[in-house]
């Protein structure tokens, strides 16, 4: 509740702020250029079920497992620096052309089309056009911006690295003597005087400028399908590198798929020789062996024998040649090779067995067995070689990539950034805060009495609460005569409540040892003079005799509320001796009231009010007035108070509402006990009601004040 009212109190700071915090939200909206975002998307794809080829060609494409590769895979090769590479090659990113922008302001004047007046020349002002060609640069000059200033509609100048100046002409190559620099303008449509900066990258930054804005993802997750984008501040280049990174993906899919049966046909291929010669070698021993023994055949049982060792030499030559393609692909602890191993192992240990068999037949028979497993084998290992090697040339040539683009590149031409409204939302509401901090800070480091009971709790009456008058409110500042509110504002609050002052005065001071009483503050500006003069005004009307004593003999203004001029003699040509009492006394405004004026600022006021001629004045006026009003002044700002305070009846400190602070009483109180006196009251002045409403609650309160009080002369 408290924290609420001291936001609407401080209602014109968090506006400020807010107003503030949206012109700079704004700035920043409208400063940067606008950014476009292509989309587009790819699909992976089952690269076997798409060939329609048999199941065992199938097998050689190695999609034992449905052909897919995961996303997260293809994500990563899509990320790679050799896509992205690619990309940056084919659209040509690594040369760039930048306009030099207006400082703060960015294109701002371009966004918001304001007219060209020609004050700033070389800054972009609206939108303008320079288009590179071929660039050509020392590798030492490689991220160097050099900066080009245009010359003429179609002419041009560059500043190199080295200090020198290079000229061009649009469409025409430039190039340095050495020829080691070249640059080509394809196009230029910009005023006469504007200034680029120009320059080529390395790759590897123009990589990373494209793996910035590039992102790629998976959606819906498990879909397979790949949702790919790009953010740029030109429109068609954004769809420009976006299909380029697209196609150059496409692209290493294919030779990837094809890499596979290109490895294995070459291997294939280089078998083949030396199967022909081993199917021709083992023909040529058997023919030999059976001339020799006129004819010899095998019988029944070593027919038998011989299927079944030539049965599994066959799967073991099949399993060396999947073995060498395995090699190509996974390592050796692969679950896939481990099992062809497995395999082999348990081949290897039944022709050990069909082996031993052999050992019984004759020797004749045996001769003949093993000629004729020879040639067997030797035929079904070439004629496997000869079908794989078909097989392959058959992958080869249908191999499309496991890639399908559904989506080409495509940019809206509503920007994605900067946001302006929820920039400009985001500065508002920052603005809102930070102007409710700046009040909450400012209520922190500055308590203002929010009610009576804090100066009670001080040990000090309050003998009124004057309310605040809106009439009375510039006083403090407003130059020349002022008017006496009581006279024109007879039946206002305030002037009710100056009444009621002076009734509390009336019971307040039966005790006390003369009939004066000082009026004074913690600093100025809180309505010392105008309570003193106000309640002299009421209590003359109400039939008292009434004395008022400017003793303010540095800035008393008192003389303004009578209309008389600063130099008027008073108080200070009275205790100085230059004027006599009847000549600084002056007839007040109304019947019953008289006054005396501080007179001239003299250099010394402390001291003359120190004199007993001071306190011989007020015993004198105590004689002849009911009431003897004392407008001393502030008096943590000067010694003058304390020194009244001894010689008058009661002393009475006048507070404002929300600016005087409690510490500030607190330490008047303790500068008058200090001097053997004490404050007898207060008068909380300016009381706004539906403030303290606001600022109702408990406080605690820390307090850091200094005052200077100095003659406006």
């Amino acid at each position: 509740m408290a924290l609420g009212g001291a936001l609407v109190v401080g209602w014109r700071w968090i506006v400020a702020a807010l107003v503030v915090a949206l012109a700079f939200g704004v700035l920043v909206a409208l400063r940067s250029p606008p950014v476009y975002q292509a989309s587009g998307l790819l699909q992976l794809e089952d690269q076997a079920g798409n060939l329609a080829l048999p199941q065992a060609m199938q097998d050689i494409l190695g999609r034992g497992t449905g052909g897919k590769s995961p996303s997260d895979t293809q994500i990563a090769i899509m990320s790679s620096r050799r896509v992205l590479g690619e990309a940056v090659r084919k659209v040509g990113l690594e040369t760039y052309a930048v306009p030099r922008r207006l400082p703060l302001l960015g294109v701002l004047p371009a966004r918001l089309h304001l007219p060209d007046l020609g004050l700033f020349p070389s800054y972009q002002w609206g939108e303008e056009a320079l288009v590179l060609g071929a660039m050509q640069v020392p590798d030492s000059w490689r991220n160097d911006s050099m900066a080009l200033t245009v010359t003429g509609a179609t002419s041009y100048v560059v500043e190199l690295p080295d200090g020198t100046d290079l000229k061009g002409e649009v469409g025409k190559t430039a190039k340095t003597p050495d020829g080691a620099f070249t640059m080509q303008v394809q196009k230029l449509d910009t005023p006469v005087g504007r200034e680029f900066f120009v320059g080529k990258r390395s790759l590897e930054n123009a990589i990373q400028i494209v793996a910035d804005n590039f992102s790629v993802s998976e959606n819906p997750r498990g879909s397979m399908i790949l949702k790919t984008s790009y953010r740029d501040t030109d429109r068609k280049r954004a769809e420009a590198v976006l299909d380029a990174i697209a196609n150059a993906f496409l692209e290493q899919n294919v030779e990837r798929n094809a890499a596979s049966a290109e490895s294995s046909l070459e291997f294939i291929e280089k078998q083949l020789p030396e199967a022909r010669k081993n199917v021709a070698a083992a023909e040529q021993a058997l023919n030999a062996y059976r001339q020799k023994q006129q004819s010899v055949d095998v019988n029944y049982e070593t027919q038998a024998l011989l299927e079944r060792v030539t049965k599994i030499e066959g799967e073991l030559s099949a399993l060396d040649l999947k073995e060498a393609e395995l090699k190509n692909q996974y390592t050796v602890n692969h679950p896939a090779y481990q099992a062809l191993m497995q395999n082999r192992k348990e081949l290897e240990t039944q022709l050990e067995a069909a082996k031993k068999a052999t050992q019984s037949l004759p020797e004749t028979q045996k001769d003949i067995f093993n000629l004729q497993r020879n040639l067997e084998v030797a035929q079904q290992v070439y004629t496997q070689l000869l079908n794989r090697s078909q097989e392959l040339q058959v992958v080869r040539a249908s191999t499309v990539g496991s890639v399908r683009i559904i989506d080409n590149a495509y940019a809206s031409g509503i920007p994605v950034a900067p946001r302006t409204m929820r920039i400009v939302a985001l500065a508002g509401l920052l603005g809102l805060i930070i102007g409710a901090a700046i009040v909450l800070v400012r209520r922190a480091l500055r308590q203002g009495i929010k009610g009576a009971e804090e100066i009670e709790e001080l040990g000090l009456p309050v003998f009124a609460t004057v309310p605040f008058a809106p009439e009375a409110a510039d006083f403090r500042h407003r130059k020349g005569n002022l008017p006496i509110f009581a006279l024109e504002h007879p039946q206002a609050v305030a002037t009710e409540a100056l009444r009621s002052l002076r009734t509390s005065l009336h019971f307040g001071l039966l005790d006390a040892k003369t009939n004066s009483i000082q009026l004074t503050s913690a600093a100025p500006g809180v309505g010392k003079t105008f309570t003193a003069v106000n309640l002299a005004v009421v209590a003359a009307q109400s039939g008292q005799k009434v004395c008022l004593i400017d003793a303010d003999m540095r800035r008393g203004y008192l003389a303004r509320f009578l209309h008389m001029p600063k130099e008027t003699p008073g108080l200070s040509d009275y205790l100085g001796h230059e004027k006599p009492l009847s000549e600084v006394m002056l007839r007040g405004p109304v019947d019953g009231l008289d006054v005396i004026l501080s007179g001239r600022y003299p250099p010394n006021p402390s001291e003359l009010l120190m004199r007993a001629e001071f306190s011989s004045l007020l015993k004198q006026l105590d004689a002849e007035y009911d009431l003897i009003i004392v407008d001393a002044p502030p008096a943590l700002a000067v010694t003058d108070p304390v020194v009244i305070g001894r010689s008058v009846g009661a002393t009475i400190a006048i507070a404002r509402h929300l600016e005087t602070m409690q510490g500030a009483l607190r330490a008047v109180q303790a500068s008058f006990e200090a001097a053997g006196t004490h404050i007898t009251g207060a008068v909380l002045n300016g009381f706004k009601a539906e403030a303290a409403e606001r600022y109702g609650g408990h406080y605690q309160y820390h307090y850091n004040y200094r005052y200077s009080y100095k003659s406006d002369d």
